[in-house]
C-alpha cells in the first residue's frame, strides 16, 4: 500500500519509477514512454541524462512530480571513461584526479539546460580506477548539478593533452542505486500483466512510494495537531515537533512527515536540531513546499481575529 495523503491517493499513477535509461532517448523521451505506458497526464524526471549517457533515472509520475526538487539536495555517483587526446601516463592521471577532488568550478556545457555561468560544485571522491591507452575508467562521487563531460575536458586541459568524455554511466541518484533499477521493457510488461491479467506482482516492486525521494534528507516529524496548519501555509513552529534525524544545522533543507511517516513537505530549518526539539516556542523552521492537501489531517488551528 502507498501511504501519504494528497499526491498518493493512487498507488500506481502517484508514485516513482527507478529507470535504467538505455543509451539513445533523452531523459525526456523516457520519462514520456513511461506516461504513455501508464496512460497518465504527466511524468517527469530527476536530474538529466545525456542521450548517450545511461543508467539510474528517477522518473516521477502525475501529482509525484511535485517532490522532484528534493533530488537536487542528493549526491549523484558516475562510472566514466575519459578519452585523452594524446599519450598520457598514469601517474599524471592520478595527481589530476587530486586536483579536481573537492570544491572546483564549472562552466556548464553549451547544449545544457542551466545558464552558462561559472559555478561552484563539490567533487567528494574522484577515483582513477585504470588505464586502458588514452582511455581513463574513473568513478566519481559528487553535488548534483556537476557536468561529468566539462570535468572531463578540464582534466585534459589541466594536463595539456585534451580530453573528452567517452563513455558515462550513473550509478546512483541520492540513495537510488543502479541495482534497484529496472528496463523500460520490465515496466511495460509489468503494467501489461496488471491490466490484462490482474497480476500486480511486478508493478508493486516496481512502483516506488512518493515518500522514497525524500530519504536522503533529514527528517522532521510534527505532531498531528500541526499538520494542517503547514499545509495552510504556516511556518513550523517549535512546540509542533515531535522528534528530528539526521544531520540538522540552522539553514539546513529538511523533509518535514506526520507520525505515519507521511511527507507533508520541505522546509529550511531556522533552529539546529537540539534547539529545535529543546525549545518550547518561536520558529523552528519554513516550509519551502507543501505536497500534502489541506484537509488530509483535522484542522486544530484557529485563525485570528
Amino acid at each position: 500500500m502507498r501511504t501519504g495523503g494528497g499526491p498518493l491517493d493512487d498507488p500506481y499513477t502517484n508514485g516513482i519509477i527507478l529507470l535504467d535509461k538505455p543509451m539513445g532517448p533523452s531523459s525526456h523521451q523516457a520519462s514520456a514512454w513511461v506516461r504513455d505506458i501508464f496512460g497518465i497526464d504527466k511524468a517527469g524526471h530527476g536530474g538529466t541524462l545525456d542521450p548517450r549517457v545511461t543508467g539510474v533515472l528517477v522518473v516521477m509520475l502525475g501529482n509525484a512530480t511535485r517532490g522532484a526538487g528534493a533530488l537536487n539536495y542528493g549526491e549523484k555517483e558516475y562510472i566514466g571513461v575519459i578519452r585523452f587526446h594524446r599519450d598520457v601516463d598514469i601517474d599524471t592521471v592520478s595527481e589530476t584526479v587530486e586536483l579536481f577532488t573537492g570544491r572546483i568550478y564549472q562552466t556548464p556545457p553549451v547544449r545544457s539546460a542551466v545558464a552558462r555561468r561559472l559555478r561552484q560544485r563539490t567533487i567528494h571522491e574522484l577515483e582513477f580506477i585504470e588505464m586502458d591507452g588514452r582511455d581513463a575508467l574513473i568513478r566519481a562521487r559528487c553535488e548534483s548539478g556537476t557536468y561529468i563531460r566539462t570535468l572531463a575536458r578540464d582534466m585534459g586541459r589541466a594536463i595539456g593533452t585534451g580530453a573528452h568524455l567517452q563513455e558515462l554511466r550513473r550509478t546512483r541518484s541520492c540513495t537510488f542505486t543502479i541495482d534497484e533499477c529496472v528496463t523500460l521493457q520490465d515496466v511495460k510488461d509489468a503494467h501489461h500483466f496488471w491490466k490484462e491479467e490482474g497480476d500486480s506482482t511486478e508493478m508493486d516492486r516496481i512502483v516506488q512510494p512518493f515518500e522514497r525521494l525524500f530519504d536522503h534528507l533529514p527528517a522532521i516529524v510534527v505532531k498531528d495537531s500541526a499538520v494542517d496548519a503547514l499545509c495552510h501555509g504556516a511556518p513550523l513552529m517549535a512546540p509542533g515537533v515531535r522528534s528530528a534525524s539526521g544531520e540538522i544545522r540552522k539553514g539546513s533543507m529538511v523533509s518535514v512527515k506526520t507520525t505515519k511517516g507521511e511527507v507533508v513537505g520541505l522546509a529550511k530549518t531556522v533552529l539546529d536540531v537540539k534547539t529545535m526539539v529543546e525549545e518550547e516556542k518561536g520558529f523552528a523552521a519554513k516550509m519551502t513546499r507543501v505536497f500534502m492537501d489541506p484537509g488530509t489531517y483535522h484542522r486544530v488551528w484557529k485563525v485570528k481575529g
